[in-house]
């Protein structure tokens, strides 16, 4: 009988650790964990590659790769390009550093501002090498000059983005995990991150130990209540932001003592359609659409920054506007055909019919168009001093989407410095962490500049991989 037992307790302790620890979580090591696969942090994992650093994981809440950059139409901010001095464009970084600083009412940190301006170039000539076409140059609102970088004819941007870093990550068999989502950034006793936790897609637990993390979650246009803590004013505003731009990145980094700054600083866009959170993108207007009222009437200069224009539509009857534009326009604008497959525009084969099937005063809109189309001739806009006329407005059929403003880009965020490190309350870098993209706050200050955020995603994304990387080795 004893021995019977003593056999028992025996087997019992022989199991103990398999039964004990079987519910665990398991742990795995890599050289660095990136939390989030949008543009800034495919960024940060290619560069990070391309760096020595082999083992990096990437991980993705939401089902597919690209973020809100999957959804950018506009392009690629850069000053002193290649593109640029074929097309005949004129530009400094200087110059991107004074129109990127009066963008965002000089509330941004100008030593980030010039690290923005000074290697974009460098982050289109990187994107074109691993294979993307950013070949077409054109001007989004606040820019003194062309230098918004697109595919060829000013086709869609992000999703070229998206798929040049997509398959420069696969094909270095780089680890990115969807439906992966990290819940905790862990730090040791020294206060130095020393990996992630995260939950899979069975929603069960596990722990990467890394040498650094680099967090780029995008910002929190898409969570209506931290919206709304920051500014009241933007409560049941709709968003141009995918669903998973919620703001975990700025809380993972908070709980670990991250500054944050120009948390109250939100952008509206002022060209989006109506119940249905479709971005009109700015580059419509860059490339000559002008903006009609319910009256008929041009009420605003359209290339004024995105704050400026929405406040405007807002401030029209039923706080929406009609962008107006022609074949022309159309033609030289290949991003405009998703509008058209989307059916979001009122067409029509002269200016008095579109205004009878917009049922908006005939003899307003006709005039509207007309004085318009006389200050392109005449290289002057005397009623609103619109400096950049591509074209007149009169060139075959003749066109009008229905725009309002939704919530498009939170500029405040987690406090980096010029080498994409996270910063704390005390100015000090917390060690092993960085950050890249939306998530951070200092580059745009009050207000972003179109074009820039794509520039900011690449540049800061490569500064926080390769960096990333060095501390790694």
């Amino acid at each position: 009988m004893k021995k019977k037992v003593l056999s028992l307790v025996m087997a019992a302790l022989i199991a103990a650790p398999t039964a004990m620890f079987a519910g665990c979580a398991k742990t795995e090591s890599a050289d660095i964990v990136i939390i989030g696969a949008g543009g800034a942090g495919l960024s940060a994992a290619v560069e990070a590659y391309e760096n020595g650093t082999k083992k990096v994981v990437v991980l993705e809440k939401m089902p597919i790769v690209g973020g809100n950059t999957n959804r950018a139409t506009g392009g690629l901010n850069a000053a002193g390009t290649p593109q640029q001095e074929k097309a005949g464009v004129k530009d400094s970084v200087e110059l991107m550093i004074e129109d990127t600083m009066k963008g965002g009412y000089n509330k941004n940190n100008p030593e980030l501002v010039k690290v923005l301006a000074t290697n974009a170039k460098d982050s289109v000539a990187w994107i074109t090498k691993l294979g993307g076409d950013l070949s077409d140059v054109g001007r989004m609102a606040g820019a003194s000059v062309n230098r918004t970088h697109r595919p060829t004819g000013g086709g869609a941007v992000g999703a070229e983005i998206v798929a040049t870093l997509k398959k420069a990550a696969e094909d270095r068999k780089i680890d990115v995990r969807l439906w992966n989502k990290a819940t905790e950034v862990v730090v040791d006793k020294e206060g130095k991150v020393s990996g992630v936790k995260a939950t899979n897609k069975e929603g069960k637990e596990y722990t990467i130990n890394a040498k650094a993390v680099v967090i780029a979650a995008g910002g929190f246009s898409a969570n209506e209540n931290m919206v709304v803590k920051y500014d009241p004013n933007l409560k049941g505003f709709a968003t141009t932001n995918h669903a998973g731009a919620t703001g975990d990145g700025i809380d993972l980094a908070t709980k670990l003592g991250a500054n944050l700054v120009d948390m109250k600083e939100i952008q509206t866009h002022p060209t989006v359609v109506p119940g249905k959170a479709v971005m009109v993108t700015e580059a419509v207007r860059g490339n000559g659409a002008i903006l009609i009222n319910k009256d008929g009437k041009r009420f605003i200069n359209e290339l004024e920054t995105r704050d400026v224009v929405s406040k405007a539509i807002l401030s029209q009857k039923d706080k929406v506007a009609y962008l107006f534009f022609d074949d022309g326009m159309r033609k030289s604008l290949k991003a405009t055909e998703e509008y058209f497959n989307m059916n979001l525009v009122t067409e029509a084969n002269s200016v008095s019919e579109l205004a009878d099937k917009l049922k908006i005063d005939k003899t307003a809109f006709e005039a509207s168009i007309k004085t318009y189309n006389d200050a392109v001739a005449a290289k002057s806009d005397a009623e609103f001093k619109r400096a950049d006329m591509p074209r007149q407005l009169n060139q075959g059929k003749v066109y009008a989407i229905e725009v309002t403003p939704a919530v498009h880009h939170t500029m405040g965020g987690i406090v980096i410095n010029t080498n994409a490190q996270v910063v704390n309350a005390d100015g000090q870098p917390i060690k092993g962490l960085f950050a890249a993209g939306e998530v951070t706050g200092g580059v745009h200050g009050g207000n972003r500049l179109g074009g820039n955020a794509l520039a900011d995603i690449v540049t800061f994304g490569r500064i926080a991989g390769r960096n990333a990387a060095a501390l790694a080795k």
